[in-house]
């Protein structure tokens, strides 16, 4: 599965506000995301948020068309209330009051992904899995 992962410029010395806010974000209801016409345009499989001294990065596991994952985060509640609560700890402002700046701001936001290595998602794939059984 792929991997994106976002970054936002935090104003130095707001580590523990920043994180306090993403401790209570309110997951969506569904990992499904709908595209433009209403077919199934892809799943949110995971996120995780990273932060050390202005850097906070949000990493999106995902399935299926980027951009409709964008626009479908752009229009959930609690990304919302996330970025409306970030504003003032940002270095620089985010356009991410519309779907359109949110799509735009995310995609400039994306970091290059360099490499990305995967393990089996099964625990009957993994190696050993009968040994590991056996301690538990």
């Amino acid at each position: 599965m792929p991997f994106a992962a976002i970054t936002y410029d935090i104003k130095p010395g707001h580590e523990d506000a920043v994180a306090e806010i993403f401790a209570g974000f309110r997951r969506v209801r569904s990992s499904s995301v709908p595209g433009a016409r209403g077919q199934d345009a892809g799943r949110i499989l995971a996120t995780a948020v990273f932060i050390r001294d202005a850097t906070l990065v949000r990493m999106i596991e995902y399935e299926g068309d980027l951009e409709a994952i964008a626009t479908h985060m752009a229009g959930q509640p609690g990304v919302r209330e996330v970025e409306r609560k970030l504003k003032p700890y940002l270095t620089k402002p985010r356009d991410t009051d519309t779907v359109e700046g949110f799509v735009r701001t995310f995609t400039g936001s994306l970091l290059r992904c360099v490499s990305q290595v995967a393990v089996p998602r099964t625990y009957a794939e993994t190696p050993n899995a009968e040994s590991a059984n056996a301690h538990s």
